[in-house]
């Protein structure tokens, strides 16, 4: 009777594995979709033998546990991989931004404008005492003047588009830094159980991998299955259950987005904004402060010597009237800010008589000043005496462009080692339908034989009560 018995919780206990299997596989099938999914298997084990005499008699098998099919080493270079990715990514897209600001081939941009203003100049020179002439100067200057506002408006766009950026992806990560410190806790509790949270830990590994995306980001695990996220150079964003928050927001210093580090324990608060570095936050802070800063202090540049040298030569001449010549633009007090308003002197904009032409009073015909003008198109007054108004701003067209295309050289690049890593994942711990539907049908057919086993066993039993009928 102790055999059939026997027979009977083996038929059981293999019934309710294959159960456990089947429900496994049909949760791989469901999960396929879900991102970072890793397929599922049971742990099967055999059960404690029992000895009769000389003989130890197998007592079937057990599910030991329910496991996910990982590569942790695989993840983490996953990780790391999407976080230059994220960088690659915010790279490419802001300096794709302004390359169009700088595209002359589609619109008629400043290096035009500069040239039709200087040109202007030279139709003066040709018609000195031409009212006409002297009404496309002053038209020449106000669309060179309104093309440099356009550049240094568009760039200043951009950095607050960046700033925008910035926001959202602080929020957004702060959001994940919760939901990895609230995930670490039912982590904790399950191990603590003895059972392994499999789906908990796919979500977390998919949630750093989004955060390595926003910022550089190192983590580690301890013995207690706890993972504590650290963000560069800036802090700790998660450490068990508690996560602490990143905030942005503009401050008087200067009217840019900032980003901040607040403690969640002791409530202290400090800037970082230098600091983060890596993923899609980093690449933005690099393109607003450094890249853009740069061009604005070009255009800057540009401008504020252009209406120098202009002044310089127009403030010697005379205008139509005999009379002195005055300011062309009106000048500003410092070089930062100078491209935003480049603007013709008031006096010349009512009247472009007063436009000085000639190097002396009452001398009709006299081009020299207008010629002067002219030809500060080609003299080397920029880069230190090393470039002309033309070389200073077609060599920054051509490095915008060079870093343009690297930048989208390397996201590309980038893009495919990530999606390679992906392809090498999938093929680890992917779900692969037709291998699910095959392990279905083995383990329905266990299951029918369990259940089989057990119907035998039945039998057996009443047999052995007949017997004692008889």
């Amino acid at each position: 009777m102790a055999k059939i018995s026997n027979m009977m919780d083996i038929g059981k206990r293999s019934m309710s594995n294959s159960g456990t299997a089947l429900q496994v596989a049909g949760h791989n099938i469901a999960g396929r979709s879900v991102e970072n999914f890793s397929r599922q298997r049971v742990e099967i084990q055999t059960n404690v033998p029992i000895t009769e005499g000389k003989l130890q008699l197998g007592m079937g098998a057990r599910a030991g546990n329910v496991t996910r099919v990982n590569n942790p080493f695989l993840e983490k270079q996953i990780q790391k991989e999407t976080s230059q990715l994220g960088y690659a990514d915010g790279r490419a897209e802001n300096m794709s931004r302004i390359e169009q600001v700088y595209n002359e081939q589609l619109n008629k941009g400043l290096n035009t404008s500069i040239g039709a203003f200087f040109n202007s100049f030279r139709e003066l020179a040709n018609q000195p005492e031409s009212l006409a002439s002297r009404t496309l100067v002053r038209e020449a200057g106000l669309t060179m003047g309104q093309d440099f506002e356009k550049i240094n408006r568009q760039l200043k766009d951009i950095q607050r588009d960046i700033d925008f950026q910035l926001k959202t992806d602080v929020d957004q990560l702060n959001q994940m830094s919760k939901e990895i410190a609230s995930l670490n806790q039912k982590i904790m509790q399950a191990e603590n159980l003895g059972t392994s949270p499999n789906d908990e830990k796919d979500r977390r590994d998919l949630l750093l991998k989004k955060m390595g995306e926003k910022i550089d980001i190192s983590f580690g695990e301890d013995k207690f299955g706890n993972i504590a996220v650290h963000a560069g150079k800036i802090g700790i964003l998660v450490s068990g259950s508690s996560a602490n928050e990143l905030h942005c927001t503009e401050t008087g210093a200067r009217d840019r987005a900032e980003i901040f580090f607040k403690n969640s324990e002791n409530g202290s608060s400090f800037q970082v904004t230098d600091l983060a570095t890596g993923g899609r936050i980093g690449a933005g802070i690099e393109v607003r402060d450094k890249v853009i800063e740069d061009l604005l202090g070009s255009v800057d540049t540009m401008a504020h010597s252009m209406m120098k040298e202009v002044n310089a030569a127009h403030i010697e001449g005379f205008d139509r009237y005999g009379k002195e010549g005055i300011l062309f633009f009106d000048m500003p007090d410092q070089v930062k800010g100078a491209a935003a308003v480049v603007k013709i002197n008031e006096t010349i904009n009512k009247d472009v008589g007063k436009i000085s032409v000639a190097a002396r009073p009452d001398a009709p015909g006299d081009n020299t000043v207008a010629n002067v003008i002219s030809s500060l198109q080609y003299q080397k007054i920029m880069a230190h005496g090393q470039a002309t108004f033309d070389d200073y701003y077609n060599t920054s067209v051509g490095q915008i462009g060079t870093v343009v295309q690297r930048a989208v050289k390397n996201h590309e690049s980038q893009k495919n080692i990530v999606d390679q890593l992906g392809n090498i994942r999938e093929s680890v711990s992917g779900v692969s339908l037709d291998e699910e539907a095959t392990k279905m049908i083995e383990f329905q057919k266990a299951y029918d034989a369990s259940a089989r086993l057990i119907r035998v066993a039945d039998e057996m039993y009443d047999t052995v009560l007949n017997l004692k009928r008889l």
